[in-house]
């Protein structure tokens, strides 16, 4: 499941979270809901894990009752000051196959490491992972092992270069 790029706190958090047995998506109706509630009680396991180690850094829940779209807060300090945006995704219909996309809307187009949209870059690093590890890995392992990273490598450059200005 590991891969040597990651940190050893970002391994061992990884290693906390459940992996999800049921493969289904969206598609797979009564299966999906199965699915849902192993999603939900991982991201749980997740933010108790965060909490626990003074790590808290999002806010997630499903967007709609099918459980397909998904939105939250995501935070990343730097230099002592908090940055705080909105990020979204979709379930896609071949989940848990493909990983979701995550977007972070007011950052499209301030950074090379997103696409149209403003989803962000996890091509290299993330979705090899995810392909090899699904269908047991869910929406914590996408938080944990994609838009987790992709905050601490992209906003420290965005604050640096003056693309995100702290909020009053």
């Amino acid at each position: 499941m590991g891969d040597q790029s990651w940190d050893p706190t970002t391994r061992a958090t990884v290693q906390k979270i459940p992996l999800l047995t049921v493969k289904a998506g969206p598609r797979d109706k009564e299966e999906w809901q199965k699915r849902l509630k192993e999603e939900l009680q991982a991201l749980i396991k997740y933010i108790e894990i965060n909490k626990a180690g003074d790590l808290d850094w999002f806010t997630i829940k499903p967007s709609n009752k099918e459980g397909t779209h998904w939105s939250g807060k995501c935070w990343y300090v730097h230099d002592l000051i908090k940055y705080e945006f909105d990020f979204q995704f979709d379930i896609p219909a071949t989940y848990p196959a493909t990983a979701p996309e995550i977007e972070l809307p007011e950052l499209e187009g301030k950074t090379a490491k997103m696409y149209r949209g403003g989803k962000i870059c996890l091509t290299i690093h993330f979705k090899p992972l995810w392909a090899k590890n699904s269908p047991h890995f869910g929406i914590a392992h996408a938080l944990c092992l994609g838009l987790a990273p992709w905050l601490a490598a992209e906003v420290p450059f965005l604050v640096e270069s003056g693309a995100v200005k702290a909020k009053a």
